[in-house]
């Protein structure tokens, strides 16, 4: 058999059984112990089949199945397209660390270079619903670690996630975002930009779910496990206490990677889930050092031209050269347009002007010192 046919038939039966209904990571993996390759468990016996997976899945394995059939012929064809790949348990360049983990996908689609599956990895996940704080806090550490030789992984949503990938997006390391739809249906659709620019910067999107899936909830926590199970670490910039980013942290937990967790204000609720992971544990992150120096030594890592890269409040970090009225009353914490304007008239000797608050705070925003969050409050934004 030609080498080319040769390569497409294990493609087919890589998928074959990756696209058999019920039968999931753990259900090949036993079975690729007992016959060996795919080719070998697609040429066993219904009976013998049966023997390690049950009536149901040996029949599911052995019956004609038309729908399963054009998906094989689809990711076949799709994956003839230089930046389109099939990746199989059996290939070199599988990522070792995803093999770690107790279900790592027996195939998954990778859209863009296969050389981001080779290099070390951080994680960098948080709310879809983030501050603009949050976000620019997310895109300087993506940076900062992206330029210490390690390639940001996240899962494209909206808020932290995107953030992330695109403080990483021009480093060398590059970003590598986790899908929980088909790699050829990035999601949300207002992502997709950031998605193409993703594959031509050199990073990649994985999807473990078959092409033209689309967003179905169940498929978003498994979509999690991968994210954790690719890198080193995870670090949590901000979340809910219901939030995806703290299943996220514990599946890195329970993967043996380190968690990190970016404190935030007391009265921020995207910083309650934060503050529960260093309840339980999480190393609690003010700069990129603190995650680089709990990793293991990187390969060829550069010292990074914005290593220190800090979170909101570090007081080495404050930059306030005209040292502001309105920013000192206003401190580090979200404060109302009321309370604000009464600590200004408590200061002794303030003549500020009725209606001149507003009018400053629009200044402020307008010069990305100040933000409006979503429940009319103000909060300083952290130095870049």
């Amino acid at each position: 058999m030609p080498l080319v046919e040769a390569g497409r038939a294990e493609r087919a039966a890589w998928l074959h059984l990756a696209l058999t209904a019920g039968l999931g990571p753990v259900g090949i993996r036993e079975l690729l112990g007992v016959f060996g390759l795919p080719e070998d468990v697609l040429a066993a016996s219904r009976h013998a089949l049966a023997r390690v997976a049950g009536d149901r899945l040996a029949a599911a394995i052995k019956n004609a199945d038309a729908q399963r059939d054009a998906l094989i012929e689809q990711a076949l064809a799709w994956a003839q397209a230089p930046d389109n790949h099939l990746v199989c348990l059996s290939d070199p360049d599988y990522p070792q660390q995803l093999l770690q983990i107790g279900d790592p996908p027996a195939l998954f689609y990778l859209r863009g270079s296969r050389e981001v599956l080779a290099r070390p990895a951080i994680a960098i996940v948080g709310s879809r619903s983030a501050s603009r704080g949050g976000c620019d806090t997310a895109k300087a550490f993506a940076e900062s670690l992206a330029q210490a030789s390690l390639t940001v992984v996240s899962g494209l949503a909206q808020g932290i996630d995107a953030a992330a990938h695109q403080g990483a997006l021009h480093t060398p390391a590059g970003t590598l975002a986790v899908l929980g739809t088909g790699v050829d249906l990035p999601y949300p659709p207002g992502n997709r930009q950031l998605a193409e620019a993703i594959v031509t910067q050199g990073g990649a999107l994985l999807a473990e779910v078959p092409l033209g899936t689309g967003p179905r909830a169940a498929n978003f926590p498994r979509r999690n496990r991968l994210i954790a199970g690719l890198s080193l670490g995870v670090l949590v910039v901000e979340a809910a206490l219901r939030s995806g980013s703290l299943i996220t942290a514990r599946q890195a937990g329970e993967f043996g990677r380190e968690v990190f967790a970016i404190p935030g204000s007391i009265h921020s609720p995207l910083a309650r889930g934060c503050h529960l992971l260093l309840k339980q544990g999480a190393r609690l992150v003010e700069s990129a050092t603190d995650v680089l120096d709990e990793l293991p030594r990187l390969p060829s890592a550069a010292p990074a031209p914005n290593r220190s890269a800090t979170v909101r409040g570090d007081p080495q970090t404050r930059s306030s050269p005209r040292q502001d009225p309105v920013l000192v009353a206003m401190g580090w914490d979200p404060v109302g347009l009321d309370t604000l304007a009464a600590r200004l008239a408590a200061r002794p000797g303030a003549t500020d002007q009725p209606g001149a608050l507003a009018a400053r705070l629009l200044s402020l925003e307008l010069d990305g010192l100040v933000e409006q969050l979503v429940d009319g409050r103000y909060q300083r934004r952290p130095p870049l």
